[in-house]
């Protein structure tokens, strides 16, 4: 996935009010951009930190700017942008490259389901459905484990019950983690930020709902999957 260009730098002063971002740009100009990540962008966002910006052309957007990129203080190029990670996966499934996933094709996005929608549809040759959730993972501890989510999250605990439900009645059901950062060795669930998803992470994954993890080569030109993980529960 190529990435808006071109993209500016700057250094972050601050992220407030969960979807906004103060940057002072390299022309010493401070600007306020929108921050595309529901998460606490846990060891993402320290003030300081040096991020890349787009900018967009339309005039009536209040906040042009978009932060895409961040560079953690071990210098790891993350991907911080939620919105991205869709077209990830779709991109990496189109090519074929999760070998667990070989013979599905990506057919439909925002499928809705009987208790909500999910990210995307799959279909194989003879028709099977395979329903995906996609998930988008930025935070790695120290150990090299890339861990999800990175602050209490309802709606994804309730994915993976919509994901079981799917498996129940005949179907594939995967949750998908996009790793938007080329540090993680492993991914886990985050039991001490949430322990409710890891229960439900784990008793889900025994009735059938499947767990895949890649992680994405970041540069500041293009995103793309490239290496799969495994998860560790």
């Amino acid at each position: 996935m190529l990435l808006p260009q071109p993209l500016i730098t700057g250094v972050l002063i601050r992220r407030y009010k969960r979807f906004l971002a103060d940057v002072r740009l390299e022309n010493g100009e401070v600007v306020t951009a929108h921050t595309p990540n529901t998460g606490s962008m846990l060891g993402c966002s320290s003030p300081g930190s040096l991020v890349w910006l787009s900018r967009a052309d339309n005039p009536k957007r209040k906040y042009p700017w978009t932060w895409e990129l961040t560079e953690t203080e071990a210098g790891v190029l993350v991907g911080i942008h939620t919105g991205r990670s869709n077209g990830l996966v779709w991109e990496a499934l189109a090519e074929g490259k999760a070998a667990e996933l070989a013979g599905y094709r990506p057919v439909r996005r925002e499928v809705v389901v009987e208790n909500g929608r999910l990210d995307m549809l799959l279909e194989n040759a003879e028709g099977r459905a395979c329903y995906v959730e996609v998930k988008n993972v930025t935070a790695v501890d120290e150990q090299g484990t890339a861990i999800f989510p990175d602050a209490v999250s309802v709606r994804a605990s309730r994915h993976l019950e919509t994901l079981a439900e799917l498996v129940g009645k005949g179907h594939r059901a995967v949750i998908f983690f996009c790793v938007q950062r080329g540090d993680a060795r492993r991914l886990s669930p985050a039991d001490v930020i949430d322990p409710v998803y890891g229960q439900t992470h784990r008793r889900v994954s025994a009735l059938g709902v499947e767990a895949l993890a890649w992680r994405a080569d970041v540069s500041q030109r293009a995103i793309a999957l490239e290496t799969p993980l495994p998860v560790v529960c």
